[in-house]
């Protein structure tokens, strides 16, 4: 089943009530890599329901992004409680909207698995970093050396109906080279999920 924003709207609906109670050492994994510093802006693409916003530290300012509103509802709660200053944006993260070069770092937690188009989303997301800023990547892939099986594409379309895409490899998305791999681990559910961190070039 292809995945669209129409879709993901109506999954997303359903998820916002129950989304927090999810991969939380993974998301505090890719914030502590991440090692924000006071001032700096972050931008959070696909920040759901603001989960990562108590992981923010003091003295920071970030732009929080999200296509679902009920998403957003569940994120404007937790504004209150969070250390950082934060603005939520309503909008498609496939595309650019905020300014070129404007962020120091951004946060892709969770997203580039369920976005229809991940690798839209990791250029936009490039296209706002400051050169010699920094990415984070909390998400599931599948390993760059292995095939995607007869039967993982089988249970794929079963977990696209629920809003997210187990076939998807980190090598499709990244062609970006404008930015250097600098670390790519393995994270929880034995390395079904992985934490990237990207460095963009200075140049």
């Amino acid at each position: 089943m292809k995945m669209t924003n129409m879709h993901n709207l109506a999954v997303y609906k359903f998820w916002a009530p129950i989304y927090d109670s999810t991969v939380k050492p993974g998301r505090q994994r890719a914030l502590d890599i991440l090692a924000l510093k006071p001032n700096e802006k972050v931008l959070i693409e696909g920040a759901g329901t603001g989960d990562d916003f108590h992981l923010l530290p003091d003295g920071i300012e970030a732009t929080a992004i999200d296509i679902s509103p009920d998403m957003l509802a569940k994120a404007r709660i937790k504004l209150a409680k969070s250390r950082a200053r934060i603005t939520l944006i309503q909008g498609d993260a496939q595309t650019l909207l905020v300014p070129e070069e404007s962020y120091d770092a951004a946060i892709l937690n969770l997203i580039l698995s369920v976005i229809p188009d991940g690798r839209a989303c990791l250029e936009a997301t490039l296209q706002a970093i400051k050169p010699g800023g920094r990415l984070v990547i909390f998400d599931k892939f599948q390993p760059d050396d292995k095939k995607v099986t007869i039967m993982r594409k089988f249970l794929n379309y079963f977990s696209t109906i629920f809003g997210t895409d187990i076939t998807r490899r980190f090598g499709d998305l990244y062609i970006d080279k404008t930015c250097q791999v600098i670390l790519n681990d393995p994270n929880i559910m034995g390395g079904m999920y992985r934490v990237i961190l990207l460095y963009k070039n200075q140049w």
